[in-house]
This record gives C-alpha cells, structure tokens and sequence, in this order.
C-alpha cells in the first residue's frame, strides 16, 4: 500500500530479500524461444480484424472471439479449467428505469416536497426496487474499510436512511491511506450502499462532496446521462452476483435537495462533509426533522457472459495446489455503425501475448517439463465494461484465492506510451511523453501492493532487457485500478498489471493492427512467460496485500 507503518516496511524488504535469491537462480523457461513476432502480428491481424468488430460484450464477434481462444487452448493440448469447460460463465445486469419513482422529503426546515425522477433525485442503475419511509441521518461518505480501520456506520442507522456524499476522504492527498492517488474500492457507490444496507439502513441517498467539488451539479443533465432516453452504444453492465446482494434503494439527490435535509443541524452540507473527512470514519449524525419517503423502480435484465480458462497442473504433490495466473481481456468497445473499436493494443495485444504464452507452455510440455505449481490461463471478458470478467472470478474463484502465487495480467502490451500536450481528460494524472522515450518502457502496476511478485518480475527482466517503471501505483490516472490485476489486490492476492501506456489511438478508431510495435510485444511476452515460468518452480511464493473488500 503506498503508506505503511516502519516495521510492515521492514517485513516486507525482508520478505523481498528472501525470494530474490530464489528467483535468481531461475532456469531460462522452456518454450521462450517459440514466442515469436511473427506469430503475435498474425493472431492480431484476425482478432483485431474489422470483421471482428471491436469484440464488443454480448456480442456475436464478442462470442466468436471467446471459441477462437478456447480454440486456440484446446489445440495446445491445455486442460478445460471450469469443471471440464474452457468457459467460466457468469452472468451480467444491466437495468432500465421503471414506472413511478419519486421521492417525498419533509426537510430540516420542516417543508414537505414532492418530487419525480430527474427533479434533484434519480436512482442509481445498481438500485434495488422498492418503497421505503424513514428519517435521515448523515452517514459521512458511506464507507466502511476494516483493513484500514475505517467506518463511516460508528452509530446506529438502523431502519434510517442515510445520506452520503460522493468519493472518500483525502481523495487529492498521495499520502492518503485510501489508496493515496488512486480511488479506493471501498468508495465505489455499490460497495457504499452495500456498506449501508449490512448496518441496517434502509436506502441511501449519495450527493456530491461539494467540500471538494464546490462546481454547480447539473442534476438533470446527470439523470439524462444515467437513464438516456435512447438505448447507446455502451450499455452499462454491473455483475448479476452484485446486484442480487443489494436489496435498498439507492438514489443520487441535488447538493440543494441535501442541503435542505440537513438544515436542522444548522449546519451546511459543505460543513457536514467537512467534518467527515476523518482519519478512522465519521457516527452517523442524526438530521433533526429530515424524513423521506421514496419509491425506485428499476427493472434488471440479465445477460450472459463468459471468460475463456485453461490449466496445466503442477507436478509437485503440495505445490500443484498453488497456481499462477496468466491473463488478459479479449474485450473491446465494439463498433457504432460504420465507425469500428478494433482495439489492437486494448486489448488484442494482451490477448495474443496470452496466446503464444499458453503455446510455450504446451512447448514445455512436450519437452516433458512440467512446473510444480498449476499455470491457470484466463483470458477475460467485460473488462472495458468495468473488470467484470476478472470481478466474476474473484466472485466465484475456480481455484481458492489463498492459493494464487500470482497474477500476471497483460493490458495494452502493444504500443509505446504517449501523452500530448491537451490529450483531454482520457489522459489525466499523466506527464506529456512522447512515444520515443518510451521506445523500451514497459509499466509494472501493483507493485507497491505485490513488492516481491514485483522481484520476481526484475530478475526474470535480466535476460529480456526491457526497462521496468514502476510509476503509476499512486497516480489520479487510476491506471492500477483500470484493468484486471485490480480485482485480485482487492482480494489480497499479488498481482502484477503490465502495461506498455496510454497513446493518443487509445480507445479510438485508429487502434489498429498495423500500428503495433511488435518486436517490443515479442519481448514483453517472453518476459511474462519467463516470469511464470520462475513463480511456477520456485520454493516460496510471493505475500499478498491486505484485502480491501469481500
């Protein structure tokens, strides 16, 4: 974590010292040499095909994508690894709004205000159906974080509803222990309502921490871009398994409706949220006066999804209980009309590296090594819709977590970071770079949370070349958060996200094959494959984070 306590430190620098040696003594991994450029550019080439159009989720390119892989798995003779399947399957939740929702409120001021959706309130997407009449106590940001000893619910919310502002606190301080930069997990909205609903409450109301966003809310504008009035191109998905959990309605309400519920206090909202900014969490405050009556109605469709898994098992009769993950999403934005996503470097370039990985290891095979850990091969869906694919797994692990050595997940593998000067918000938290300068760069993120996955990774570097920065694990960019190593540090399982950076193609009509690096692409995927090859056959395995959610 980016702020740690001396003796945590210590341990950790030992704990580093003692698998370094082990990792030094790596033999070179059997197979390297069959990862080859030459084969990376041909499955790109097809995956990233206009023909495949973006391999947008619930989508039949999307499902010819997952058969080409599991394909591809089968023929290098890797074992199915969901129960005689190459496919985990899960299902998906993406909701349209409902008849009557509305919201009745008498304020601190003691006014009664009747008022529809879109007029200061809307339901979040993740809302529960369902008619509720409570007071209202202020709950600070609605978190509740154990492993950093911080809850927002030290007092009795039973049978209330709680109103808690956006974000987490000390959102603009690295040295936060909300994960500095980055935006913690315990902060997602869901993950707040959920918080809310396990100590009692019986629906919440988020507003915006106008302490630190003191700009106007467009509230209306805000509905219209949750609930559209015609159907977009990217739907918005949740996982099905979250959603069952949440039972409460959830609501967005104004900074002026807010304010006028906790008018009894004689207090702001501004004040209210300043006061939660607190190291271990804030009691609820009770909001003399403030009632609500509220009615959600938000219909939930399921739809099916899947990720593509294959496995080698270990050779060694307890290590072969352990396993290393090697993954990337197959994934990408799709394409609207005549305006194709190809998603060559995101997330083509990822997934053919997976491919030639998961080949070398066939190679091993046949050369009759075998590793003493398991190698589990999972090639992610939905990651662009929110890491729902990786979420699904850690939902429904098809191996126990405790038993991870290590996740090596590979995400725009492809292309050389760079960053314009007036790139937009797509780029925020990054320097201006140009692509040359990151000609040999590759990003390593998570490495703050798995420092000795981290060693790992620089001692198999010593035969590959490549120059490892390890720059974005406490960065507003949220680049550590924003693919599928993230579920698993949540989980406290070590896991590594590569990444060679962010470029002005990225998430546009111009992530194309042909724009590749793919002598960089070649090096990074021996590196992966050498690095698997080392956390597979080493004595000890890498210590995990703390895990930050259930």
């Amino acid at each position: 974590m980016p702020i740690r306590r001396d003796g945590v430190l210590l341990l950790a620098i030992l704990g580093v010292a003692c698998l370094v040696p082990l990792a030094a003594r790596q033999q070179g991994a059997p197979g390297l040499e069959t990862i080859r450029q030459a084969e990376l550019r041909a499955d790109l080439f097809f995956l990233a095909a206009d023909a495949m159009r973006g391999r947008l989720t619930d989508t039949p390119e999307n499902l010819a994508t997952a058969d080409y892989i599991r394909s591809r798995f089968e023929r290098a003779g890797l074992a199915p690894a969901a129960g005689g399947s190459y496919f985990q399957n899960y299902l998906l939740m993406t909701a349209t709004l409902g008849e009557g929702n509305r919201l009745d409120v008498v304020t601190g001021e003691g006014a009664a205000r009747h008022l529809e959706h879109g007029q200061e309130f809307y339901p979040q997407r993740f809302s529960a159906s369902g008619t509720v009449s409570a007071p209202v106590v202020f709950a600070g940001f609605g978190i509740t974080a154990p492993a950093l000893g911080y809850d927002d619910y030290a007092g009795d919310v039973k049978g209330k509803v709680v109103l808690v502002i956006d974000h987490e606190p000390g959102e603009r301080d690295s040295k936060s222990p909300f994960d500095g930069g980055a935006t913690a997990e315990p902060a997602a909205p869901w993950r707040k309502a959920l918080a809310a609903q396990e100590h009692g409450a019986v629906a919440i109301l988020f507003v915006a921490d106008v302490h630190n966003h003191p700009e106007a809310v467009n509230l209306e504008q805000a509905a219209r871009n949750v609930w559209p009035a015609t159907a977009p191109h990217l739907k918005t998905y949740t996982l099905a398994a979250w959603a069952d959990r949440l039972r409460i309605p959830a609501v967005q309400v104004s900074p002026a409706l807010a304010g006028s519920l906790v008018a009894g206090t004689g207090r702001s909202l501004a004040d209210l949220a300043t006061s939660a900014e607190t190291a271990k969490g804030l009691a609820a405050v009770a909001l003399p006066g403030a009632h609500v009556t509220l009615t959600t109605s938000v219909v939930r469709h399921t739809v099916p999804d899947r990720n593509v898994v294959a496995m080698i098992e270990g050779s060694d009769p307890v290590l072969k209980d352990e396993w290393v993950l090697v993954t990337a999403h197959f994934d990408h934005d799709g394409a609207d009309g005549p305006r194709i996503m190809n998603g060559a470097d995101d997330n083509g370039s990822g997934t053919v590296a997976l491919l030639e990985i998961a080949d070398a290891w066939a190679e091993a095979l046949r050369q009759k090594q075998r590793p003493k850990r398991s190698v589990l091969f999972a090639a992610w869906n939905s990651e662009e819709r929110g890491l729902l694919g990786a979420w699904a797994f850690t939902e429904a692990p098809l191996v126990p977590l405790a038993k991870i050595a290590g996740v090596l997940n590979m995400d725009m593998i492809g292309r050389n970071e760079e960053v314009e000067v007036g790139g937009g918000p797509r780029f925020n938290g990054l320097e201006v770079q140009t692509a040359e300068s990151n000609a040999n760069t590759l990003n390593v993120m998570g490495h703050a949370r798995a420092p000795q996955l981290a060693a790992v990774m620089d001692t198999a570097n010593a035969g590959i070349g490549l120059s490892l920065l390890k720059r974005y694990d406490n960065n507003t960019s949220n680049l550590v958060r924003r693919s599928d190593q993230w579920p698993f540090l949540q989980r406290g399982v070590p896991a590594l996200g590569f990444m060679t950076g962010l470029h002005p193609d990225y998430h546009t009509v111009y992530d194309r094959p042909e724009k590749i690096n793919y002598p960089k692409m070649e090096k990074i995927a021996r590196l992966v494959h050498q690095a698997s090859w080392t956390l597979a056959n080493a004595a000890t395995r890498p210590a995990g984070p703390a895990a930050n959610v259930r």
